[in-house]
């Protein structure tokens, strides 16, 4: 009897589990494509690249999938359950929920526990291909990555700006080009009101074709030791030019990936702590650094000036060893260009201070975030599995107290919940980046609330409580805060 139950149940969730997978993967995919779609359009890519990209970010993103889909499908399953007066005949017949639930919390842990091994060996080795590829094909079109109002410097020796770009005819307006290539400044530049750019068959050059504009040049020559300097400049007025610049490292080939491994997300678990041992010994080396540094160049420093009308003051006072040693007695008795050194030398290092102290609090603050990404990095490889069983515990029992199956009312369900666990693990997040508080308590509080959650609705469900009821909280608050008394009426 138990058997053909437990293979019921694992019949009715199987189902809904596969789809739901599929439906939020594909949901995820659709956003990375609308995200990236331009670094992808116009680009002669071959089919099989697409796919081969589009294959390595489906890998990168199923251990985020996994905790919504058992959310969604354990909501429909058991929404199916008792729309259809399934769990009332079986709770009659005397089996409860926990029994019912048995088999599919056994296969929510394998799950889980597929996701961290996943996470663990199968995840850095997707996010290396993914992001390598995609790095791959945002470098094979310059001329597409040139955005309105924004320097682009990804041809070596040419700086290059547009005011406006005009995407259905390709003409670009107000263009200006910079030729760093002599490493001399800003001596070539050519302004132009109008002009397209086209990459040649072989993506070997990129040809600029811009019409009514100047060429300007600065002539460098050698200059005598006494004479001034100052450059004759050449101006040249054009219709239309051509400039053919030479492309390399733009056609399609693979970077080498060993550039990517040492990014957090390429990581796994073994490297991810190792990265956290090291980042943790360089912050504590640079503060030691920056603590000693502080006090032995900027606080106390060990210089003598020969003054004497200093030097014969301060003797006097040394010497009279009784007398009360007061700083202002001292600073005002002393001459006034002698004040007037002290107070200048006083704030130069004041200022040299204040720099050396931002400049410092800039690079471990850089360390800091590196180390808290590496940690968030870590404890997410854990969080993620261990989602997919809280959630579990959600949607089940939110299935027998909703009494709905479709998809419709356990979508609306399923993307509430995970919407308030994304915002908390944000915040989370946010304030662990900030060094607000530790990585262990914003990564695990979000889940510890959609435990308790989960704890409360199994309650509910397990006793057959009913939880949706207005009148029952109504008469609660009435009986337990009398000056609640239109509480009814807000409904």
């Amino acid at each position: 009897m138990m058997k053909r139950l437990h293979v019921f149940i694992l019949k009715s969730y199987l189902g809904p589990l596969f789809l739901t997978f599929f439906i939020v993967l594909f949901i995820l995919i659709m956003h990375f494509l609308s995200r990236y779609i331009d670094n992808l359009i116009g680009k002669g890519l071959e089919v099989k690249v697409i796919i081969e990209l589009l294959f390595y970010f489906s890998g990168s993103f199923i251990p985020r999938t996994l905790p919504l889909a058992v959310l969604l499908a354990s909501l429909m399953t058991f929404g199916n359950l008792s729309e259809h007066n399934e769990l009332s005949a079986l709770k009659s017949a005397g089996i409860s929920l926990p029994r019912i639930m048995l088999p599919l919390i056994i296969l929510t842990f394998i799950v889980g526990l597929g996701s961290f091994f996943f996470s663990i060996n199968v995840l850095p080795y997707a996010n290396l291909k993914s992001r390598s590829l995609l790095t791959d094909i945002k470098k094979q079109r310059p001329d597409i990555l040139i955005k309105e109002g924004i320097f682009y410097n990804g041809i070596d020796g040419y700086s290059i700006r547009v005011s406006k770009k005009d995407y259905k005819t390709s003409m670009l307006h107000k263009i200006k080009i910079y030729n760093h290539q002599e490493g001399t400044g800003n001596v070539k530049v050519t302004i132009a009101d109008s002009g397209y750019m086209k990459i040649t068959a072989d993506t070997s050059n990129l040809i600029i074709t811009v019409y009514n504009g100047y060429n300007y040049e600065e002539i460098q020559y050698k200059l005598r030791r006494k004479q001034k300097k100052t450059y004759p400049q050449r101006r040249d007025k054009f219709k239309e030019q051509k400039i053919a610049i030479e492309l390399t490292g733009f056609g399609f080939n693979r970077t080498n990936e060993k550039l990517f491994k040492k990014n957090y997300e390429m990581m796994n678990l073994k490297q991810l702590i190792f990265a956290e041992d090291s980042l943790k010994k360089a912050l504590d080396r640079s503060m030691i650094s920056f603590s000693g540094d502080l006090l032995n160049s900027h606080y106390f420093i060990k210089k003598m000036e020969q003054d004497t009308e200093r030097t014969d003051f301060l003797i006097q006072y040394n010497n009279e060893k009784d007398m009360f040693f007061n700083l202002d007695s001292i600073f005002y008795n002393l001459s006034e260009s002698l004040k007037h050194q002290i107070v200048t030398s006083a704030l130069n290092f004041a200022r040299s201070s204040k720099k050396f102290i931002s400049f410092n609090k800039i690079f471990i603050e850089k360390n800091k975030n590196n180390l808290r990404r590496h940690e968030i990095a870590r404890h997410m490889k854990f969080t993620l599995s261990f989602a997919c069983f809280i959630f579990f515990f959600i949607g089940a029992p939110l299935g027998t107290i909703i009494k709905k199956g479709g998809l419709g009312m356990s979508l609306i369900v399923s993307v509430t919940f995970f919407f308030i666990y994304y915002i908390i693990t944000l915040i989370g997040e946010k304030l662990i980046k900030e060094d607000f508080i530790p990585t262990s308590i914003g990564m695990w509080v979000p889940l510890g609330i959609m435990m308790a959650a989960g704890i409360f609705l199994f309650y509910k469900a397990a006793t057959d409580s009913i939880i949706l009821n207005i009148d029952i909280y109504y008469n609660f608050i009435k009986k337990h805060f009398g000056f609640v008394r239109y509480f009814k009426e807000w409904f």
